[in-house]
């Protein structure tokens, strides 16, 4: 039996708003341009040390002893992941969010106050800001694609820059994804065709030596996860391949070849006129078994595989799929003008990703849909150390992210504006509209305190809807005009998440936890 320990009312509620104080603090202090990083000591990470300005780095390192105090930090984390997975960015922004709104609830709410009513009350106003955010909210230009890529990048020009233009290329429906550089060098690049992430399997099937790459052209494709143990396996195939049945003598086998199999191979490989590469199929598991499936529509191919009982003694030509050129090197391989019909597969995965809640499972839908499409580009980000490498592989994340976030619903004032705005407009006759409305100016007390400024002193200075300072230069400006922009849905994203989790913690009076040994 787990002995439990059970504390309620002052006790319970001061420890809860130690944890959000603990966490809240730590991660604000990345917020905005003058935000600084933190230095996490972490058994998970290169080294055991992680330098980050990423909100979602530090609340996950963040584990507290008092178990009470535990609890709120795990809540609040909640706040901080159901924004990443909704909108890629904007966790550190939804945490200061909570923290606020749950200090002015303190500060407001007396005895006499029916709290159910006070809740039920903030969220109503919560829903009142969204449909006012959705209003202010403008189409993102090219111009303004860049802006929201170096302000969510920290204000880096360059890494924007390689951003903007690699979304620009690969549109909406593509994807970006970022890897790390194997040198110091930051770069994009993109990817037209569908990449598979395996290179050729012997080096006899390479045909420039000079890059190392071994070209088909117009090659068939063989797609199966069913191993290859005999060159008779696929004889009947080859043979017709061989004499350059339908205008080819190229084939690209997808699958695992065992040691005789290849052998046999590499020697037709050298001895006569037939082209073959072979690659490794991509992933594992399930993950492997469902992008076979997407190469084989891709290509045209019939995906011959040990779970549907599929028999390779029966394969015949109809069963290859076709592409215009394949390149293959020694780490990846693209598939150039793949003849398959992509389009029922593409809307059945879209619908997947419709109703996925797991943050690295719609990633995973992301980067096949967008294979699909042929729209891939990749960000390799480079630094001189490892630890400088995560620090800023993890700041490149969340402006891809954003960007991501604000082509899909347009942008706003940053810099903590569009939320000030809407806070001093909107009407406050109740008091859960008074706590909401103080909490969202938060973001922007934030992003002053981090850069030395007290918001109270500036606020005078403000006049007039978008109008904000950029702490760059500690000058007051148009924030649109400037390019100090948010994503509608980051924003949107991560008041809501606030409020969800703060809404919880306030209407929480007791709180039983597990006595430590």
């Amino acid at each position: 039996m787990i002995v439990k320990n059970v504390e309620s009312g002052k006790i319970a509620r001061d420890k809860l708003i130690k944890g959000v104080d603990t966490i809240a603090n730590a991660v604000g202090s990345t917020l905005g341009a003058r935000g600084r990083t933190v230095l996490m000591e972490s058994e998970q990470h290169i080294g055991g040390v992680t330098v980050t300005k990423d909100g979602i780095s530090v609340s996950k390192g963040i584990n507290l002893m008092d178990p009470t105090e535990n609890l709120a930090v795990m809540i609040m984390r909640e706040a901080s992941e159901k924004t990443a997975t909704s909108a890629g960015d904007g966790t550190t922004t939804s945490m200061v969010l909570a923290q606020a709104i749950i200090h002015s609830a303190m500060e407001l709410i007396d005895e006499k106050d029916n709290l159910t009513h006070v809740l039920r009350e903030i969220q109503d106003s919560c829903n009142q800001v969204m449909t006012e955010l959705d209003a202010m909210s403008t189409v993102i230009t090219d111009k303004d694609l860049e802006a929201v890529a170096t302000i969510s990048a920290n204000g880096d020009k360059a890494v924007g820059a390689i951003i903007a233009d690699a979304y620009s290329k690969v549109g909406l429906t593509g994807v970006v994804s970022v890897e790390p550089s194997a040198d110091a060098v930051t770069y994009s690049d993109i990817i037209s065709g569908m990449k598979v992430d395996r290179g050729f399997t012997s080096k006899y099937f390479v045909t420039d030596h000079k890059k190392q790459e071994a070209i088909l052209d117009k090659p068939y494709i063989l797609v199966t996860d069913q191993p290859i143990g005999h060159i008779n396996d696929i004889l009947t195939i080859l043979e017709f391949i061989y004499e350059g049945g339908r205008n080819s003598n190229s084939l690209l086998i997808i699958g695992e070849i065992e040691e005789n199999a290849l052998n046999a191979l590499n020697t037709n490989k050298i001895k006569s006129k037939l082209k073959v590469c072979s690659i490794i199929p991509p992933q594992f598991g399930y993950k492997r078994h469902q992008l076979m499936q997407d190469i084989a529509t891709a290509t045209g191919a019939k995906y011959f595989s040990e779970q549907t009982g599929d028999n390779l003694q029966m394969l015949s030509m109809d069963d290859l799929g076709r592409a215009e050129k394949v390149i293959s090197g020694r780490f990846n391989t693209l598939l150039f003008g793949p003849g398959g019909d992509v389009e029922a597969r593409t809307e059945e995965l879209q619908e997947q990703l419709n109703v996925e809640t797991s943050l690295h499972e719609k990633d995973f839908l992301k980067e096949r849909v967008a294979n699909l499409g042929g729209g891939v580009a990749v960000i390799y980000v480079g630094a001189q150390s490892d630890i400088e490498q995560k620090e800023k592989r993890d700041r490149v994340d969340d402006a891809v992210c954003a960007v991501r976030a604000a082509l899909e619903q347009g942008i706003l004032p940053g810099g903590g504006v569009a939320l000030k705005d809407t806070a001093l407009a909107m009407s406050t006759e109740t008091k859960g509209s008074q706590i909401l409305s103080y909490a969202m100016l938060s973001p922007m007390a934030k992003i002053l305190e981090n850069a030395g400024a007290d918001y109270t002193e500036v606020a005078t200075k403000l006049s007039g809807n978008g109008i904000g300072m950029d702490v760059s230069d500690m000058s007051v400006r148009d924030m649109m005009e400037v390019g100090i922009i948010d994503p509608t849905k980051v924003t949107k994203e991560a008041l809501k998440n606030a409020v969800s989790v703060a809404t919880t913690l306030l209407g929480t009076h007791t709180i039983i936890t597990n006595v430590r040994g």
